[in-house]
């Protein structure tokens, strides 16, 4: 089957067989490699991407679930060589050890904050509890997205300036 969704930004599509994830097609077939395979059962969070706004476990979906929809990955945050708040918070609070969850935390992450300009600890505690990290406990990635939180504000009020 063939499937077109907007991705990052950009139009792509694929000629894939009808059982093909999310996951696959991302990593076999369109060479974004952000989004891990971990468990496979949707409860690690490793896979987790945005579709259409909504954190999804893309292990979980099929490829052609996306067809004509718009699904970001890490690879799509950073704009113009500059990382996106919530990437730049992670980094700064050593908010990740391996990195292998993190693609997965950034984007439930970024589909929270988009969705509630000022969560509170339990709210960003419950918008990743689908996510797993097994380096790091889970108070320096709240503080990360309470960071990014804060930045994006400032951003949005120097704008509005």
């Amino acid at each position: 089957m063939e499937v077109s969704l907007i991705l990052n930004g950009e139009l792509r599509s694929a000629s894939v067989p009808a059982e093909t994830t999310l996951l696959v097609l991302l990593r076999e077939h369109l060479q974004l490699t952000g989004a891990k395979l971990g468990c496979d059962a949707g409860d690690c969070g490793a896979c987790t991407v945005l579709v259409d706004g909504m954190a999804v476990n893309a292990c979980l979906m099929l490829a052609g679930q996306v067809q004509g929809r718009e699904v970001i990955t890490i690879e799509g945050l950073a704009t113009a060589g500059a990382l996106h708040p919530l990437q730049k918070a992670f980094e700064e609070n050593a908010a990740l050890q391996c990195g292998f969850c993190g693609p997965g935390l950034i984007l439930a992450a970024k589909a929270l904050l988009d969705r509630k300009a000022d969560p509170s600890d339990g709210e960003i505690r419950d918008a990743l509890s689908g996510n797993l990290c097994r380096c790091t406990g889970f108070t320096k990635i709240v503080q990360a997205v309470r960071e990014a939180m804060r930045a994006q504000r400032a951003a949005a009020a120097e704008h509005a300036d």
